[in-house]
């Protein structure tokens, strides 16, 4: 009904995965492996990753960005989805991490495809803006105090017609309290209000998960 939305517990969220994921093998392991790690939960839920990849396959999506690779289970679904020809590059800083991900990338045939770049983010993107690079899409779930400048430098990057998503951008709830002054709450509420009245994009924020932003660079 209008005003009011469905509150996904687990149950829903069980079925919605019963129902609807189509996990490949290597995409199940990796989120086993990274669930046994500390940091389980910094990665892309399942359902999202594979909204991504869905988009990678609307689009047919040739070039693909990731800021923030994580373990890389976003990295592979979207890694997965790739036309002939394709390919993805990914932004981290901890090369630890996305060990873990590699043989899981391997396994699943898509290793050659992707090309992980290490270092500060902010740095990367500038680099691809001097060098002329350019994608089809992007995915950005990385720092979220610098989302903004992320925004910007990835805007420069693609062409009319493509696409961002960010992930976390209702950071648990928090980017609604406005006493809430941690620099990263307060970046990523800047932005959620900010991509409303970007009139650069079209945009749609999604309930999946911790919050999901479309945007799509208008001509």
């Amino acid at each position: 009904m209008a005003g009011a939305m469905q509150p996904v517990g687990r149950e829903i969220l069980e079925y919605l995965r019963s129902t609807s994921l189509r996990e490949i093998e290597p995409l199940r392991g990796l989120r086993a492996a990274t669930d046994a790690i500390p940091e389980s939960g910094w990665e892309a839920a399942p359902e999202q990753a594979q909204f991504l990849a869905l988009l990678v396959q609307i689009t047919g999506a040739r070039r693909v960005l990731e800021v923030g690779t994580f373990t890389g289970y976003s990295t592979l679904a979207m890694a997965a989805a790739l036309p002939e020809g394709g390919a993805l590059v990914t932004c981290d800083m901890v090369e630890d991490y996305v060990n873990v991900g590699v043989p899981f990338w391997r396994l699943a045939g898509v290793d050659g495809l992707i090309e992980v770049r290490y270092g500060a983010a902010l740095d990367t993107l500038a680099k691809m803006i001097d060098d002329g690079e350019k994608f089809d899409m992007a995915f950005i779930d990385a720092n979220k105090k610098d989302y903004d400048t992320y925004y910007e430098q990835v805007l420069q990057l693609l062409p009319p017609g493509g696409l961002i998503a960010f992930d976390n951008v209702f950071w648990d709830g928090k980017v609604l309290n406005e006493s809430r002054t941690e620099k990263s709450t307060v970046a990523l509420r800047a932005l959620n209000q900010k991509l409303h009245g970007d009139d650069r994009v079209s945009i749609s924020m999604l309930p999946l998960n911790d919050g999901m932003t479309i945007c799509w660079k208008r001509p």
